[in-house]
């Protein structure tokens, strides 16, 4: 809960504000899914982020931005709601090693996927990671399109 001025600095940089999630939400996450809730600290400060809740479902919906509730033990779809990593720290490898992380607690926890949603020009990132793109998603959140990514465990 400390790190939350520096992760909604961070949000807010690399998404606009309606795709941002916002303090509040932060905070909810913090509180309820700080087990799928990572961070990345370089030279002192935050430089990275990446959370989601395990849902049940394998593509993400638009309620999960405002309602979380407490991961399982074990099973389930990790989702990735944000992954954002401060413009000066880009492309050094931090949105990598947040990936792997992710996932190595996903496998640790017998996760079945791990699914995201990203913008079009992300896909073939994603897809580096041995995601697989799903086509457009249903969300409208941040009034954008989406692209599901999902990446069996």
């Amino acid at each position: 809960m400390e790190d939350l001025p520096e992760l909604v600095v961070i949000e807010n940089l690399c998404f606009t504000k309606q795709e941002a999630a916002t303090k509040e939400a932060f905070e909810k996450r913090i509180q309820f899914i700080s087990d799928s809730f990572f961070v990345v600290e370089e030279e002192g400060g935050l430089v990275g982020l990446v959370n989601g809740p395990v849902i049940e479902t394998a593509f993400i919906t638009d309620d999960l931005f405002s309602e979380i509730k407490a991961n399982p033990a074990s099973g389930g779809h990790q989702s990735i709601l944000g992954l954002a990593v401060s413009p000066h720290f880009q492309k050094c490898g931090v949105a990598s090693a947040l990936l792997t992380h992710v996932e190595k607690e996903a496998r640790a926890k017998n996760r079945d996927t791990i699914t995201l949603t990203c913008k079009e020009n992300l896909i073939r990132f994603y897809e580096n990671f041995g995601y697989l793109s799903s086509g457009v998603s249903n969300s409208e959140h941040g009034g954008v399109i989406w692209y599901n990514m999902i990446k069996k465990l």
